[in-house]
């Protein structure tokens, strides 16, 4: 695989950012930026809503392979806690002291419809 392929779990975790991105903000998220990446994790989504800053980790399946597990179930402890240190650096890069908080949104995309189901878990840790 060429540099600049991607892998069908890449391309299923791209859709489901971008259909996370849009459900978030018909919730009245503002979304401030996408894939903020460092060594140790990433975070899918940055948004604001109210007076808090939003870091939103989103996890996606594809229907046919929805029936072992609900994608949000993906996220253990490890995870929130490199999402959280992410978090942490990103608001003090930013000088920010607002509050922040962890979400979770679960995406299920059922490509034979072409449509998606979403789940918002706020506040996951």
């Amino acid at each position: 695989m060429g540099k600049g392929e991607r892998t069908k779990k890449q391309r299923i975790g791209a859709v489901g950012e971008s259909v996370a991105e849009r459900f978030l903000v018909s919730k009245g998220y503002i979304v401030l930026s996408r894939n903020f990446r460092r060594p140790w994790g990433e975070i899918d989504i940055i948004a604001e809503k109210g007076k808090t800053v939003r870091f939103v980790e989103v996890k996606t399946v594809s229907s046919d392979r929805h029936a072992h597990h609900e994608p949000e179930e993906m996220v253990d402890d490890r995870k929130l806690r490199k999402l959280a240190k992410t978090a942490q650096l990103y608001m003090e890069q930013m000088h920010d002291s607002r509050e922040f908080q962890i979400d979770v949104v679960g995406v299920i995309l059922n490509h034979a419809t072409h449509k998606a189901l979403c789940r918002l878990f706020e506040q996951a840790l």
